[in-house]
């Protein structure tokens, strides 16, 4: 049943007032989700419906590879994941039953489904493999924001590959690729795929798919036909010019000056003729200080800095930044005499450079590196605007995560046991791969990437109807007849249709068809029985079509409105 006059379809004048992403704006005011506390959303029939509608996308496509269905249990013992070494990871929820056995809510499932391929996988005859499920994920999100975007609980498709070797995990990602590349694009949004980092999940590489909006919380470099998450992305920096060298550095007077930005305008110098000190604390059984040096005009990656390192580490804290090398704000690379390792960004060239002095009030001019300090290199820092890669300059673009795949290796299958015999009855581990995507991310990101500001205007693929029919005119009378056999007739002939049967005045009902975005918009008022047409709107670009014959015969009706329906966008 799908008439407004009994659907649960709360649509609001408003937004709420801590929402700032057009999509946590528009699906509250459209009636298709609500919170329920930080982080916990509650979807309503609309919009579940097209949550459900990028659900069957993918089902469809991951169907089509040779994926399996399965459900896996939300909350799991903790062993697994002591075994794998995830259980200490900040964002896992963790829990006690009234047992006091330890249990945890799964973020993702290789824990789970790898024991279940150790226990049931023996031969090389069972493999390849893939299985996937649609499932709710629980994460203990620091920072819940942007509605649907950035939640605690979620739901997820993830997918995983079992392999024989490593060729064969590359063939699986492969299909995976081509499945996620017909999901975007089945889905209607604009996406790339980037190289990306790993993270927690381990591995041998990974990709992510991103579609570019102004919410997204990512940041994509784009440059020719290289396309990475930021986190990850090298570029040849922008050159910048240096001072005239010097025979030795020489010490200079800075009172108060302990900015990049400060500093550099006394001395006549551009920010990327200082190298700025980052000093972070290696976090190993016996903690050690490594100074990050890099051009004043360019930021650490933390995530570069991490792979760089090969462990995790924090900044240093001002007393230990006093303690081994000098007062903060007027430190350097120059005079540590071996007490502190150095590393020194990929992107400063040779030449000469300012320099805290490790003295207060005090900085060094004519720094070179090599001469006057060591060093080891590494690419540490942030790419930014003016960068190039293969000449071409790079452009930056926020984008929404909607989909990741990881190359696990033997990350979980070694530690978790999961084996096979091969042909020659050797025991080997099997090669995985996990692949996930957010059927919410894909609807808040088309939500995003199309609305206007009348509301959302969603993809066809996407739509939580195909026709919004708004009946003018009260109950009994005949424009109100006619829309009810223009309803009866859609729906008898399976047209996905939401009925405006309301009570209240055409410019409302308007609004609210606008703002809930259904591709096409059929209007039956006095109008139409004076024409003989139903009045028909698209939404989006908000154009009117020709009319369809009020007097349409069984089918015939339900056919114009598909022909409609397959030539939009």
């Amino acid at each position: 049943m799908t008439r407004l006059s009994q659907y649960l379809l709360p649509t609001e004048k408003e937004a709420p007032a801590d929402a700032e992403a057009i999509s946590h704006k528009l699906m509250v005011r459209a009636g298709l989700i609500r919170q329920l506390g930080a982080g916990m959303w509650s979807w309503l029939p609309a919009g579940w419906r097209a949550h459900q509608r990028a659900v069957q996308i993918i089902r469809e496509e991951m169907d089509g590879i040779g994926g399996q269905e399965t459900l896996l249990p939300l909350l799991q013992p903790a062993q697994p994941w002591r075994v794998s070494g995830r259980y200490d990871i900040d964002e896992l929820f963790k829990l006690t039953d009234r047992k006091g056995a330890d249990l945890v809510l799964a973020m993702t499932h290789e824990e789970a489904v790898t024991t279940h391929v150790a226990q049931t996988v023996r031969s090389y005859r069972d493999l390849p493999l893939i299985l996937y499920q649609f499932q709710v994920k629980e994460r203990d999100e620091p920072r819940p924001r942007a509605g649907v975007l950035r939640t605690r609980e979620f739901v997820m498709k993830d997918a995983y590959s079992f392999d024989r070797d490593e060729e064969g995990l590359a063939e699986s990602y492969q299909r995976h690729v081509g499945a996620y590349d017909r999901i975007m694009e089945r889905s209607g949004l604009r996406w790339y795929r980037v190289e990306a980092d790993v993270g927690i999940m381990g591995g041998l590489g990974a990709h992510e798919y991103m579609a570019p909006c102004p919410a997204g919380e990512n940041e994509v470099v784009l440059a020719g036909g290289y396309a990475a998450n930021i986190e990850i992305a090298s570029a040849t920096a922008q050159p910048v010019s240096l001072p005239q060298e010097m025979d030795a550095p020489l010490s200079v007077a800075t009172p108060g000056l302990s900015t990049v930005t400060d500093v550099a305008a006394a001395l006549g110098v551009p920010d990327g003729a200082l190298l700025k000190a980052y000093p972070v604390i290696v976090e190993e059984e016996s903690e050690r200080m490594v100074l990050v040096m890099l051009r004043g005009d360019h930021r650490v990656n933390e995530i570069k800095l991490a792979a760089a390192l090969r462990a995790r580490s924090r900044p240093a804290r001002p007393e230990e930044i006093a303690q081994r090398i000098g007062p903060p704000g007027f430190i350097g690379p120059v005079g540590l005499d071996g007490r502190v390792e150095i590393l020194l960004d990929d992107a400063v060239q040779e030449g000469s450079y300012v320099t805290g002095a490790n003295e207060l009030d005090t900085h060094l001019q004519g720094v070179r590196p090599g001469r006057d300090f060591p060093f080891q290199r590494a690419d540490v820092r942030t790419v930014c605007a003016g960068d190039t890669i293969a000449g071409a300059q790079v452009s930056i673009e926020p984008a929404i995560e909607v989909g990741n795949i990881f190359k696990l290796g033997l990350r979980y299958s070694q530690p978790l046991g999961a084996s096979f015999l091969d042909e020659h009855g050797q025991q080997r581990p099997i090669w995985m791969g996990c692949y996930g995507i957010g059927p919410a991310r894909i609807a808040a990101a088309a939500v995003e990437q199309y609305a206007d500001e009348h509301g959302i205007s969603w993809p066809r693929a996407l739509a939580p109807f195909a026709v919004h029919l708004v009946a003018l005119g009260k109950a009994g009378t005949p424009e109100r007849q006619a829309a009810e056999a223009v309803y009866e007739s859609l729906l008898a002939d399976g047209v996905q249709v939401l009925y405006d049967d309301r009570e209240g005045n055409p410019g409302e009902k308007f609004a609210d068809a606008e703002l809930l975005g259904c591709p096409l918009r059929l209007t039956v008022g006095r109008r139409s029985l004076q024409s003989g047409e139903i009045e028909v709107q698209v939404r989006r670009g908000r154009q009117a079509a020709a009319g369809l014959p009020l007097s349409a015969g069984a089918g015939e009706l339900a056919g114009a409105v598909d022909a409609l329906w397959r030539a939009l966008p």
